[in-house]
């Protein structure tokens, strides 16, 4: 396929190529992010444990899955960044706009993302320290932090980890990452699972997360279970479209599409059985929002024995799932600007990551700092959150579904899938998909209402 002028293929160097393993690595590091373990509890918290984890689990595997699979062919068969995919796939310059969408949607996300990745470096060194359980008022050492300026120190911390990352490429840099640190997360994520599961009183915890009540579940959770899937597998973000890019056309998309949803799938059920468990011993209220994590969650670490250990790696944890989220968020726009102003990678990831960080200022001193940068009752970090998570991304994923179930002639050959499974995939992307996700639209952007 021809290129435009100016531009340069991603894969002209050997370095911008995944393994297959490595690819599986990475696309898992992508989706497990912040949002299964500091989002997923308190929205089912809300909506009533395990009838809410079982919708989401339909959802993810009859729409997030066909939704994803799309996406890495799309961007396989692209061999661009997010911005030019739809067009080096065939698609029309009409589409040219949806590309441009996929770059500046991980852009803005990632200026406040890596704001709370930094939160969670600080929590995981002030837990080992003992510094968190000096005091009772966790509240109060929460807003202390957040009006101070170390927020943004820990910002930059975070940038500067991921950027260090992203530097040394595909292969050398983000593969052998996510290689070492998604194991790792797997092994926190047992450790502390058996911690919660076998304090007093967590089967109540267990019970709430696995013992379903369907009588509880509304449209509304419906939709919020779809765009949780969207959400914590990386959809509608040009991740995907980024990483598809980079695997060998001997890459099974199906195969890793599997995996990747099973991954996702695993690490939001480990976290139900950390979180949940150890709210219900505690006699914490599982759905009080992202509060949880930063004031509830210390308060009942510190009452359990060996509570600033496993405090801290329960912020450790945290501290790697935001970070391998962070490394696909930045990759996003550092292929577009070595594609679209053939930048080097080095000199990609550092203006960007110095745009990033002097973006993500104004939002963390929106929190505490300078709560006058509020507008309309959202401080500007929940502006910020709204405008990429509500709108943009399901924006993005609609997107996604009507050029592959639509004006992609390509799809067949990309997916790889026999005819009849290909058959169920383009039903699912014409007739089922654009209408949910068009619903996920107007329901989180504030326009459809129950």
């Amino acid at each position: 396929m021809n290129q435009s002028k100016g531009e340069k293929s991603l894969l002209t160097e050997k370095e911008e190529r995944f393994s297959s393993s490595g690819f599986i690595f990475a696309a898992i590091g992508s989706s497990v992010g912040l949002g299964n373990m500091w989002k997923f509890p308190y929205i089912t918290g809300e909506n009533g444990g395990a009838a809410f984890f079982l919708l989401f689990i339909v959802c993810l595997v009859l729409i997030g899955l066909p939704v994803l699979l799309a996406e890495l062919a799309i961007g396989r068969s692209g061999r661009g960044s997010a911005a030019t995919s739809f067009i080096r796939a065939g698609g029309g310059k009409g589409w040219k706009a949806a590309g441009i969408l996929q770059v500046v949607a991980p852009f803005l996300i990632l200026s406040f993302y890596i704001i709370v990745a930094g939160w969670t470096l600080n929590y995981a060194l002030i837990s080992f320290n003992g510094q968190l359980f000096s005091t009772s008022d966790y509240a109060g050492e929460f807003g202390s932090f957040i009006s101070g300026y170390m927020p943004i120190v820990w910002q930059g911390v975070a940038i500067l980890i991921t950027a260090g990352v992203v530097i040394l490429g595909v292969s050398g840099g983000i593969e052998k990452f996510n290689k070492v640190l998604i194991p790792g997360l797997v092994v926190l994520l047992i450790v502390l699972m058996i911690r919660a599961v076998t304090l007093p009183g967590a089967n109540a915890g267990v019970s709430f997360f696995l013992k379903p009540d369907f009588s509880v579940l509304t449209a509304e959770s419906a939709l919020v279970a779809l765009g949780h899937a969207f959400f914590s597998l990386s959809l509608g973000m040009g991740i995907l479209l980024t990483y598809g890019s980079y695997v060998d056309k001997k890459q099974s998309l199906g195969t890793a599409a599997l995996a990747i949803g099973a991954g996702d799938l695993l690490y939001a059920f480990i976290a139900g059985l950390i979180i949940f468990p150890t709210t219900f011993s505690f006699g914490i209220a599982p759905d009080q929002g992202p509060s949880l994590i930063f004031i509830a969650l210390p308060a009942a670490f510190s009452a359990m024995p060996f509570g600033s250990f496993f405090g801290g790696l329960f912020f450790i944890l945290l501290a790697i799932a935001a970070l391998t989220s962070a490394v696909s968020l930045l990759e996003v726009p550092v292929s577009f600007a070595m594609e679209r102003w053939n930048w080097s990678r080095q000199r990609s990831v550092w203006i960007l990551s110095l745009v990033l960080f002097l973006l993500g200022i104004p939002s963390a001193m929106s929190l505490g700092m300078f709560p006058e940068l509020t507008f309309g009752g959202k401080a500007l970090f929940d502006w910020m959150d709204f405008i990429t998570s509500n709108i943009m991304l399901p924006l993005g994923g609609l997107l996604i579904t009507i050029f592959a179930g639509y004006f992609w002639k390509g799809a067949a050959e990309a997916a790889g899938l026999q005819a009849r499974w290909f058959r169920v995939w383009l039903f699912m992307l014409r007739y089922v998909a654009p209408v949910l996700v068009f619903l996920v639209l107007l329901h989180t952007s504030g326009i459809l209402n129950f």
